[in-house]
């Protein structure tokens, strides 16, 4: 007797959003949900799984619609992501007309909006009446890392569904499920704060330590000049270039088997173009990760300095620590990442020397 998947299967460590979704479902939806939570906690895919009961009526992810919907290629399910750091109000007027059309195939239409906390005001403007009020066919899902205070009018008019930071127990056990080992599952899980997603590039990347090392001992080998500041984030950010080697090769699988796909079905409808956005937005969303990460690292270098009295002035070691998480805080909205490491290094002491 064979199991039947389920449209469920991943999205983990949810249990309360999935009962919520379930029961919504049950319900019949609403005009739009909110899904709240960190980056790497499946809301991306809780989204695709409520879309698919939504559309087919069922929880079998084997049927034709589950499946497209779950790869995030079926034509009534729009799945849409900021073009630049932000959503701006031209992506906005294309969400709106985009909404306005009718469904394709069936009488239901799945908007998708991600890292909606990223939204304009301008744009956030222009989309709240569509949101409020959109077509009887249409549901919108709105994905957000957070909620800012400019978006709270918007986030008012949902169903919020709250989504939390994955435990590292819960992260290690998918990997080894995946086929990872117990050991790697582990380490690249509490690497990663909870993002699933990370954890499966990290669980396959052998100089993990190597660069986390490298950013915590970055603070040791600041002097004060630009021209260490610049080798020491070019040296860092050569180690995240090479860290992206095991994405790069889970890409390519990926496009070798929708190579396959095109060569039975033919290119349209292939979901082609939409690959090829989500593998430069993979590759982007890895690099801030990374630095993230590092920074972190870097950050907790000048606390231990401070709390472990290896200096006399906690106040340096204070500020640093600050204008660190300044820097962590932007960037998803900085792009130009070398101008932010070099100059965020220029700034700060020599952990050993304050």
């Amino acid at each position: 007797m064979t199991s039947t998947s389920s449209i469920w299967d991943d999205v983990v460590g949810q249990p309360g959003a999935v009962a919520q979704l379930r029961a919504a479902a049950e319900r019949g939806p609403v005009h739009a949900y909110l899904f709240a939570g960190p980056a790497g906690s499946t809301k991306l895919q809780a989204a695709r799984a409520f879309a698919a009961t939504i559309i087919t009526g069922a929880e079998d992810a084997d049927s034709r619609d589950a499946r497209l919907i779950l790869r995030g290629e079926h034509p009534d399910v729009h799945e849409f992501r900021r073009v630049g750091p932000s959503i701006t109000a031209e992506q906005a007027e294309t969400i709106i007309h985009s909404a306005s059309l009718s469904p394709t195939e069936g009488a239901k239409k799945v908007m998708v909006l991600e890292e909606f906390h990223l939204l304009q005001p301008a744009a956030a403007v222009r989309l709240l009446k569509t949101i409020e009020e959109p077509p009887d066919s249409t549901t919108f899902m709105i994905l957000a890392d957070f909620v800012p205070s400019d978006l709270v009018t918007i986030s008012s008019r949902c169903a919020r569904i709250d989504f939390r930071t994955i435990g590292p127990d819960v992260v290690a056990a998918r990997l080894v499920a995946e086929g990872i080992g117990p050991a790697e599952a582990m380490a690249a899980a509490r690497a990663s704060h909870g993002d699933l997603d990370r954890a499966r590039v990290l669980a396959t990347d052998p100089a993990l330590s190597e660069r986390r090392a490298a950013f915590a001992g970055a603070p040791h080998r600041l002097d004060g000049t630009g021209t260490v500041a610049m080798r020491t984030a070019a040296e860092l950010l050569e180690m995240i270039d090479t860290a992206a080697a095991p994405l790069a090769e889970r890409q390519a699988v990926e496009v070798a088997e929708l190579d396959e796909r095109i060569k039975a079905y033919g290119e349209r409808g292939s979901g082609k173009k939409q690959l090829d956005e989500r593998h430069k937005r993979e590759l982007r969303r890895h690099r801030t990760d990374e630095l993230r990460s590092g920074l972190a690292a870097m950050a907790g270098t000048y606390r231990d300095t401070a709390v472990n009295g290896g200096t006399t002035d906690v106040e340096a070691c204070a500020g640093a620590v600050h204008r660190i998480h300044q820097a962590i805080e932007t960037l998803d909205r900085n792009p130009n990442e070398k101008l932010l490491l070099e100059s965020l290094l220029w700034s700060l002491p020599d952990a050993q020397g304050t």
